[in-house]
């Protein structure tokens, strides 16, 4: 999905990006490792911290998303898919933590052909 299509006015929009994804914008702050705040309060959505956490988020998803063919199936996977070599944890427990970086590099690994 282009990134247009979750924001609002320049920022990231938990409601559509929730609309996207068929389901809550206190989903999405759940799946991103915010608390509902960050997705109700208007100075919470703009904060640096929660525009980090949904951009990762959506990065990830819109990285995976064409070996999927599908938002819905991406965002199935990044919240469900355990990832080797991360002790069995999930792309969307690992941005979470803090550790959306390593994602990033391990989806790029595995687009080049090297299994982590």
């Amino acid at each position: 999905m282009r990134l247009a299509q979750y924001a609002d006015q320049g920022l990231f929009a938990p409601r559509k990006m929730a609309d996207a994804f068929r389901t809550t914008s206190e989903e999405i702050a759940r799946t991103a490792g915010l608390g509902r705040d960050a997705v109700q309060r208007k100075d919470r959505v703009r904060s640096d911290r929660t525009q980090r956490r949904l951009r990762e988020m959506v990065e990830i998803i819109n990285k995976v998303e064409p070996r999927f063919g599908s938002t819905l199936l991406a965002y199935a996977w990044y919240r469900s898919e355990p990832l080797p070599g991360f002790s069995g944890q999930t792309a969307m427990l690992l941005v979470r933590a803090g550790r959306a970086d390593e994602v990033l590099d391990y989806i790029d690994a595995v687009d080049a052909g090297i299994h982590a």
